[in-house]
């Protein structure tokens, strides 16, 4: 019988359908981080003297890190209305309404007219965009997680979850490489005028990439079997938060320190780069798209190495490196040298990619399959709140007020113990629910061709 199992198994949905699966769940990913990363950058280089103008350089900085905070604070309404949806009516769905909503935000910031034209509006207007950006990245990753995850090997789901993560590392070296092109080709005056708006128009052609991927693509497995035994939640939402609270609350805490780390090493970084340690902007911007180039490659390999051993193990581990780096980091950093700084960036994103690498796996794992886009996407925009959201606000705040690196990285080590309590509170992997699942669909897929 078990035999039976694993060659139904084999059989669905078929290594072409896992290859295209893994692939529409990276490049969609990808570009709606570009989109989400294109912004960071802008709001640590060129938001806080366009839109937010002060004599204070550090209070537009700020200005304009409160702006990049909205896009996590509206994080928890997508995950809400799109993570429901994708239990009711299927990721593919949702995964198109995500990155539709999120490419027609970033391009329309693009457009955008400055505080000196139009004034306050400028401001409002940003604001209102990033929001709509931040709902739709709210709703994408959970989705994102299970279209690669539910159409791969769930013995292998460590490596299947991670193209949802490499997403973000190669949105942000896309993004990252696009200013640092228009920097390098644009005098000042001409990046800060018009030039850092291609960056943002660039929107449009990427989600058409996106869209053509996505709509060649089925449902995954696992949604099919929901179907097929009309086991869909009719409220997803209230079933996750009184039958699966241990498993939320695991979920949310052990995405704070990657959160907080990546905003350090991607956002932050930047700005201390600059107005801190005096060096110029392209420099900063080249530390991070070594380190993101990098990310590309590990988050993959660390997905894998979790099939192969025990996934909260590797974690936890990686949780520990975090609260140690930035201590080094930082000490090294000082001393002004770029070599340093991008040496610190790499090493720092590496050991984000050994905690981002499993991440998706783990969390997907703490949810049962009819429930687990929205127990994934309310984890994901929730934990943001309290991670990446506050995280380049708190770095920015901190050091203006201490003149100091070191609550900095006390900060970074305070999130990597709350992520290691969550992992403690987490369950290893249930591979059972998936394979039975995709039994399921696949008797189903025999039975209707059979009957035709």
């Amino acid at each position: 019988m078990r035999q039976t199992q694993q060659d139904d198994l084999a059989v669905l949905p078929g290594r072409s359908g896992m290859r295209r699966a893994f692939f529409a769940s990276l490049t969609g990913t990808a570009l709606e981080w570009y989109d989400f990363a294109v912004y960071s950058a802008a709001a640590a280089l060129v938001f806080g003297d366009l839109f937010f103008p002060s004599q204070d350089p550090l209070t537009g900085t700020l200005l304009a890190f409160s702006t990049y905070a909205v896009g996590y604070v509206s994080r928890p309404l997508g995950g809400f209305v799109f993570g429901r949806l994708g239990d009711v009516i299927g990721r593919k769905k949702v995964l198109i309404a995500t990155l539709v909503l999120i490419g027609a935000a970033t391009f329309l910031i693009g457009l955008l007219p400055a505080y000196d034209t139009v004034g306050i509006a400028a401001s409002i207007a940003l604001v209102v965009l990033r929001f709509a950006q931040g709902v739709g990245v709210g709703g994408e990753w959970g989705g994102a997680v299970l279209l690669s995850s539910e159409f791969g090997d769930p013995r292998r789901r460590g490596f299947y979850a991670s193209a949802a993560q490499i997403g973000p590392p190669a949105g942000n070296l896309l993004a990252n490489g696009v200013l640092a092109a228009l920097g390098a080709l644009l005098t000042e005056d001409q990046f800060m005028s018009w030039g850092w708006r291609v960056a943002f128009l660039l929107s449009g052609l990427l989600v058409g990439f996106g869209l053509w991927i996505r709509a060649k693509l089925e449902e995954t497995p696992v949604f099919k079997a929901m179907e097929a035994e009309q086991s869909r939640p009719e409220a997803p939402i209230r079933e996750v938060l009184t039958t699966q609270p241990r498993a939320l609350c695991a979920a949310i805490l052990c995405r704070v320190a990657p959160d907080v780390l990546y905003a350090m090493f991607t956002v932050f970084v930047l700005t201390y780069a600059t107005d801190r340690l005096g060096m110029p902007r392209g420099s900063a911007l080249t530390a991070v798209l070594i380190g993101s180039l990098l990310q590309v490659l590990l988050i993959p390999l660390a997905g894998a190495v979790s099939d192969r051993v025990n996934r909260r193990l590797l974690y936890g581990c990686s949780a520990v490196a975090a609260g140690v780096w930035p201590f080094v980091f930082f000490l090294m950093v000082d001393a002004g040298s770029w070599i340093l700084l991008m040496f610190g960036v790499i090493v720092g994103l590496a050991i984000h990619s050994f905690m981002y690498g499993p991440q998706a796996a783990f969390i997907a794992e703490q949810f049962s399959p009819r429930l687990r886009y929205t127990g994934s996407s309310l984890a994901y925009t929730l934990a943001g709140l309290i991670g990446g959201a506050v995280a380049p606000l708190l770095f920015t705040a901190l050091l203006s007020f201490y003149d100091s690196w070191v609550p900095l990285a006390f900060y970074i080590a305070v999130t990597a113990a709350v992520t290691i309590v969550g992992l403690c509170l987490g369950r290893d992997s249930a591979q059972a629910e998936d394979e039975d699942a995709r039994l399921t669909a696949a008797q189903q897929s025999e039975s209707a061709a059979r009957a035709l």
